[in-house]
């Protein structure tokens, strides 16, 4: 079971990033995904979770109305859309499957994660 995270980069404050994450091993449909992400110096914090069937979706307060989570269930991938990006938005961002989470923000819940890719914005 893996996890490939993709599409992180440098991009300047306002503007916009999209990082993907590419499953294999897995029934893409049976888990939740998410994203979390790690600051400089910081613990990692819960981003966005997405429902087996997209239909139960949790943003971060942090992400809300500028984040956009989308899952393709037929290609086994999971992406996040990042407009209006801040320079408190940088940090490594890791995608993370669950089958059984019953609390999105919690880590735990989630027994497979990728290895992060890097997002940083500059001001």
């Amino acid at each position: 079971v893996q996890l490939q995270a993709s599409g992180g980069g440098l991009v300047q404050a306002g503007g916009s990033l999209r990082v993907s994450c590419a499953a294999s091993g897995v029934t893409f449909s049976d888990y939740v995904m998410a994203w979390f992400r790690r600051a400089p110096g910081k613990e990692r914090e819960f981003v966005v979770a997405s429902g087996q069937r997209s239909v139960n979706i949790v943003y971060a307060d942090s992400a809300e109305g500028r984040f956009t989570v989308s899952r393709d269930n037929a290609k086994r991938t999971v992406a996040l859309q990042m407009n209006s990006l801040k320079p408190e938005d940088t940090a490594v961002y890791y995608c993370a499957a669950g089958r059984w989470v019953m609390d999105p923000y919690r880590e735990t819940d989630y027994e497979v994660w990728g290895q992060g890719t890097q997002v940083t914005v500059s001001s």
